[in-house]
């Protein structure tokens, strides 16, 4: 009776665990979320675990914004930025994770899980970031590129998207800029491997008129699904987006980054990073900029 009980009490708290991760859930799929921020105080936030990386030739420089995916800054990252200083772009790597205390004792995992900041309340840090970067000294704002790894390519999709929206993404309360400006500083945007499945609403709005993607994907991901993202591309495209998408053949989820996990199954390909990095570089030298920004 006593182990019976044991077992009806995991039972209910694995039931009750279950119910929870429903709810979140669901709650990120309606975009509703408890804690809302003003631009300044999301600013406030994330400014002091930002990294700025500038190239060493007279300014101003064209920028660009890098976002991890779920596990949060990873050696990946350090590797994407000097592909952007070699474009003699100023980068800025957007830790969204540390700042949440999401980098402690593998709690990024709920991130991955997709229970707490979906990519939709994310896409907060990427529009304060958008401003924060357009107001500093030696930066050239118009055609900023995003690069977007995992999650961090979902954050750049809905924020795409939201940009068409009067409301702000779930958990800022106002835009940090109105929407127009934001849309006129993007350029190139890079998105590598994104998550675009249930509650993803990357394709439910027309891109900004200047933004141009690419979308590189990995043909055996076994942590998102390739085939959704082809569908959602071919949304996106349907809507004037000019969006190209190359699947890597034989490759898996995170084939850019060495540091991961004891436990993850995933592993680092030099020679799909090595292709990957000469699509980016030559996608970036042929994109065009933006009017303007703010």
């Amino acid at each position: 009776m006593r182990q019976q009980g044991r077992m009806m009490g995991a039972g209910i708290g694995a039931a009750i665990i279950l119910a929870i991760l429903g709810l979140n859930t669901a709650r990120n799929a309606a975009g509703w979320q408890p804690i809302t921020h003003s631009p300044a105080e999301r600013q406030a936030i994330l400014a002091p675990a930002w990294r700025m990386i500038t190239p060493e030739t007279p300014g101003p420089h064209k920028a660009a914004i890098l976002l991890s995916g779920c596990d949060g800054i990873r050696d990946n990252m350090d590797h994407w930025a000097q592909v952007m200083l070699k474009q003699d772009r100023a980068v800025m790597i957007l830790d969204s994770h540390s700042p949440r205390k999401l980098d402690v004792a593998q709690s990024w995992r709920a991130v991955c899980a997709g229970q707490i900041l979906p990519g939709a309340e994310r896409a907060g840090d990427l529009a304060v970031a958008l401003t924060a970067l357009a107001r500093m000294p030696g930066i050239d704002p118009t055609g900023t590129a995003i690069l977007g790894a995992s999650h961090g390519g979902w954050t750049a999709m809905e924020l795409l998207t939201e940009l068409n929206d009067s409301e702000p993404p779930p958990g800022l309360s106002a835009w940090p800029a109105k929407p127009h400006l934001l849309s006129a500083m993007i350029g190139p945007v890079v998105l590598l491997y994104p998550y675009c499945g249930l509650i993803s609403r990357g394709d439910q709005g027309r891109w900004p008129e200047r933004a141009e993607g690419l979308m590189i994907l990995a043909q055996n991901d076994s942590i998102t699904d390739p085939e959704a993202c082809h569908d959602m591309a071919d949304r996106i495209a349907g809507k004037g987006a000019d969006l190209n998408v190359v699947t890597f053949r034989d490759m898996d989820h995170g084939f850019d980054q060495r540091d991961r996990s004891s436990l993850s199954p995933l592993e680092f390909n030099r020679a799909a990073r090595d292709k990957a990095t000469a699509l980016v570089t030559d996608f970036l030298e042929g994109s065009g900029s933006g009017p303007p920004g703010l």
